[in-house]
């Protein structure tokens, strides 16, 4: 089982990796809430992480620092900002889906027909454990 998350996780590597400008696990967990939530909080997207305010803080600085993520006042309140991606945030992860897309497809194409079916069928029992579980 552990060879299995392994590997699964050298294909993700492989992928940001390849990027001019890499981001840590950390950030792109970051880059990808913030693309289905976009305009939250730094405390929203704290708990979305798993994490605690000051520690997001300093990954936004970082993906702020490098034009990814872009701090805008609240509607809802004068003390509050708003976290949103840039453009150029929003280009590099759809870069970064694209590159994890062409690197998977290659090594599906080497598969046989049965083992594409095999894998498909344990990746969906693979989803409705991991959904299943609650978050702690």
């Amino acid at each position: 089982m552990a060879e299995t998350a392994e590997l699964l996780e050298i294909m993700f590597e492989r992928a940001r990796e390849a990027s001019p400008r890499p981001l840590s696990t950390s950030q792109v967990r970051a880059v990808v809430a913030l693309d289905h939530h976009d305009g939250l909080n730094l405390r929203a997207l704290a708990e979305l992480l798993g994490s605690t305010p000051p520690l997001v803080s300093r990954l936004c600085d970082r993906l702020e620092a490098v034009g990814f993520l872009e701090r805008l006042p609240s509607s809802r309140s004068r003390r509050e900002l708003m976290l949103r991606l840039s453009d150029r945030g929003k280009t590099y992860l759809r870069n970064l889906r694209d590159r994890r897309r062409e690197s998977l497809q290659a090594a599906l194409v080497k598969m046989s027909p049965e083992a594409r079916a095999a894998l498909a069928t344990g990746l969906l029992a693979f989803q409705e454990a991991a959904g299943s579980q609650t978050p702690g």
